[in-house]
C-alpha cells in the first residue's frame, strides 16, 4: 500500500522538480517507508511507500527496458502470475512487479491478469504515453487533473490542490449530492477539474492530454446461476477460503476489525481457519449510549475461535475531540458517521503494531444484505420504490437553494446497471457497487487506514468470489426480511456462536445523540461557518441545532450531522485551515 502521484506535460515542457516535490509530502502518510521516483523528459512519477510484501527489496519504481511502473495497492495472485512468467526475469520478490511484465507482453489488457486492488502508473517511454489503471472496484482511489501545462495525478485529490495547480473550488452539483446523499457520485469529484480515474478504468495519456479510455467491469453481464442450496454452500466455503488466504499474503502482522455482524464474522471464522495463530480482532463500541452495540457478541465469537481480541470504546470525548482530523483525513468527503469508529479503529491497530487489516466491506452489496434492496426490488404495487428517493435536506427549509439534480448520478447508475437478464435484485446491487461502494465505503476506509499507515483489504471484494456472489440466485440472497441467505447459512456452520440468523441492526454511530447534547452552543458556530453562510437560510441552522436535541428528531439529527461535517471539511479543503483543537476550538477560530 502506498501513495502514488506524477505529471506528463505537453508539447517540449519539462516537470517542476517542485511539484513533485509537493505532492509526495503530501501523501508522506500513505507512505511512511520510503520514497521513489521516476523522470524522463516530461514525465516524472512518484512513489510513497509503505511496505508489506519483499521489505528491503520491493522499493519502486520497476523498470524493464523502457517501462517503468509505480503501484499503490497489492495484487494477490502475484505468486501464482509469477509461476506462469517463466520467461520472466525478476528483479524483486514484490507484488507489485508483475504487472510490469504482463504490460510488457499484453499491453493494456495486462489488467485481466490481476487480482487486487489497486492503481497502476506505467510511463512508456517507446510508446511515448503514460498509462494508469484502477481495479475494477475502485478500491483503490487515483484522481487527475488536465492542466495548462499538463496532466497531473495523484492517490489523493488534496494532493493535487497542494501543489497549487489546480484550485479548491466547488463544484455545486456535487456540494448538493454530498448533502443529499451524503456521497458524491461519477468521474467528476466535489473539486472542480479534479476527476476519479473510475473503478475499472485504463488511461492511455500523451502529449498531457487523454488519448484513450478504456473499461474492465466488475461485475459479469447477465442473470443469475441455477445452483442449489448445497452447491452455494459447498462454493461459498471454497471461495471465501481461497480470497480469505490470499488476502492475508504480507510479511507483516495483519488483524481484522470485528463487529459482530455478518461479514466481519466470516471473515473471523474463516481467518482461524486458515491460521495457526490466534488472530487479533478489533471491535469498537459506544458506552453510555443508547445505540445497538455489539461488542458482547463480537468477544463471544472471538473467544470461540481463540481470537486475540480488543475491545474499543468511542465516547462522546473522542466525537469532539476526532471529528477535525477526520474530516482532514477526508479529501474526497462522505459524510458518512462510520468514519469516526473506522478512524479510531485504525489508530489502535496502529498503536498494537498491525500494518494490515482485514475488513467485511462488500458483503452487503454482493450478496444482498441491505434492506433498501428487497424495497427497490419489489413491483410498485407490492410497496417497491427506488433507492435514495429522498435527501437529507428535503422539506427541512434550511438550504438557500433547492437542490433539483442530486439525484442525476444515482439515476445514471440504474439506467446503466439495468443490464438485459438481471433480476432486479442483481440491478440495485450493481447500482449500489457502482457508486456507493468506492465513494463512500471504500473511501473512508482508505482514508481513515491510511491516515494511520495501514493497509485495509476486503476479501468479499474479490472478482472471483464476486462473481460468483452476484450471480446467485435470488432466493439465496434474501428471503422475507432476511438478507444475505446463504452467508448466514455458512455462518450457522462455521461460526454458529455469532448468531447469524438475528434480524439486522445495522451499524449506528451515536451522533445525533452527541449534537443534541450541545445543540444550542454549536449551531450558531456552525451557522457562521463560511461554507455554511453560503449554504443555509439565515437562523436555520440554529434552529435545526436546537431541533436535534428532541429524541425524536431523526432527520434534524442527520441534517445536523452533514452541516457539521460539512463545515469541518469546507474549512480545511476551501478555507486551507489545519485541523487542530476540537471540534469547537476548530470552529471558533475558522
Amino acid at each position: 500500500m502506498c501513495g502514488i502521484a506524477g505529471m506528463t506535460m505537453m508539447g517540449e515542457k519539462l516537470v517542476d522538480p517542485g511539484v513533485i516535490d509537493k505532492l509526495a509530502s503530501a501523501m508522506l502518510h500513505r507512505g511512511p517507508d520510503g520514497e521513489g521516483r521516476h523522470e524522463r523528459s516530461g514525465t516524472t512519477m512518484v512513489q510513497v511507500r509503505l511496505a508489506i510484501i519483499d521489505l528491503d527489496g520491493g522499493d519502486q519504481p520497476f523498470y524493464e527496458g523502457d517501462l517503468a511502473l509505480i503501484a499503490n495497492g497489492e495484487i494477490y495472485n502475484y505468486c501464482e502470475l509469477r509461476n506462469t512468467m517463466t520467461d520472466v526475469e525478476f528483479s524483486t520478490a514484490s507484488d507489485c512487479e508483475p504487472p510490469l511484465h504482463l504490460y510488457a507482453s499484453h499491453g493494456l489488457e495486462f489488467v485481466k491478469h490481476l487480482r487486487g486492488m489497486y492503481t497502476i502508473a506505467i510511463d512508456d517511454k517507446a510508446g511515448d504515453q503514460l498509462v494508469l489503471a484502477r481495479d475494477p472496484f475502485g478500491i483503490k482511489p487515483l484522481y487527475y487533473a488536465e492542466t495548462e501545462d499538463g496532466f497531473i495525478f495523484a492517490s489523493e485529490a488534496q494532493a493535487i490542490i497542494a501543489t497549487g495547480l489546480v484550485e479548491a473550488e466547488l463544484v455545486a452539483d456535487k456540494q448538493d449530492e454530498l448533502l443529499q446523499l451524503q456521497f458524491t457520485t461519477g468521474r467528476q469529484t466535489i473539486f472542480a477539474g479534479i476527476h476519479r480515474v473510475m473503478p475499472g478504468e485504463v488511461l492511455v495519456i500523451r502529449d498531457g492530454r487523454i488519448a484513450e479510455r478504456h473499461n474492465h467491469a466488475a461485475l459479469p453481464d447477465g442473470g443469475t446461476r441455477g445452483l442449489s442450496e448445497d452447491e452455494a454452500l459447498r462454493l461459498l466455503d471454497e471461495y471465501l477460503e481461497e480470497s480469505v488466504n490470499l488476502h492475508q499474503r504480507a510479511d507483516v502482522d495483519y488483524g481484522m476489525f470485528l463487529s459482530g455482524g455478518i461479514d466481519s464474522s466470516a471473515i473471523l471464522a474463516m481467518m482461524a481457519r486458515l491460521n495457526v495463530r490466534p488472530v487479533q480482532a478489533f471491535t469498537i463500541g459506544f458506552d453510555g449510549t443508547d445505540v445497538h452495540d455489539e461488542r458482547a457478541l463480537a468477544q463471544r465469537a472471538a473467544a470461540s475461535v481463540g481470537a486475540e481480541h480488543e475491545e474499543i470504546s468511542f465516547t462522546e470525548d473522542d466525537f469532539w475531540t476526532l471529528l477535525p482530523r477526520v474530516a482532514a483525513a477526508m479529501d474526497d468527503p462522505a459524510a458518512d458517521y462510520a468514519v469516526l469508529p473506522t478512524y479510531k479503529l485504525a489508530q489502535t491497530a496502529h498503536e498494537a503494531g498491525l500494518k494490515v487489516i482485514l475488513s467485511g466491506e462488500g458483503g452487503d452489496e454482493l450478496f444482498g444484505g441491505y434492506g433498501r434492496y428487497r424495497r427497490a426490488a419489489r413491483w410498485k404495487i407490492f410497496g417497491g420504490r427506488p433507492m435514495r428517493q429522498s435527501g437529507t435536506f428535503d422539506g427541512l427549509g434550511v438550504l438557500r437553494r433547492e437542490p433539483t439534480g442530486w439525484r442525476e448520478g444515482i439515476a445514471a447508475s440504474e439506467a446503466t446497471e439495468s443490464h438485459s437478464g438481471r433480476t432486479r435484485l442483481q440491478a440495485v446491487q450493481a447500482t449500489d457497487i457502482a457508486d456507493w461502494l468506492p465513494n463512500d465505503l471504500l473511501g473512508k476506509l482508505d482514508r481513515c487506514l491510511m491516515a494511520h499507515g495501514i493497509e485495509g483489504r476486503v476479501p468479499f471484494i474479490d472478482p472471483v468470489l464476486a462473481d460468483f456472489a452476484f450471480r446467485l440466485p435470488d432466493r439465496l440472497k434474501t428471503s422475507g426480511r432476511l438478507g444475505k441467505v446463504i452467508l448466514r447459512k455458512w455462518l450457522a456452520q462455521a461460526l454458529p456462536v455469532s448468531e447469524p440468523f438475528k434480524p439486522k441492526m445495522g451499524f449506528t454511530v451515536p451522533v445525533g445523540q452527541w449534537i443534541g447534547t450541545k445543540g444550542d452552543q454549536l449551531g450558531p458556530l456552525v451557522a457562521r461557518q463560511p461554507g455554511i453562510e453560503a449554504l443555509c437560510q439565515p437562523g436555520t441552522v440554529e434552529s435545526l441545532f436546537s431541533a436535534a436535541a428532541g429524541s425524536g428528531a431523526k432527520r434534524e439529527k442527520q441534517a445536523a450531522w452533514t452541516l457539521l461535517f460539512y463545515a469541518l471539511w469546507h474549512r480545511q479543503h476551501i478555507g486551507g485551515m489545519t485541523p487542530d483543537g476540537d471540534i469547537f476550538h476548530c470552529l471558533e477560530n475558522a
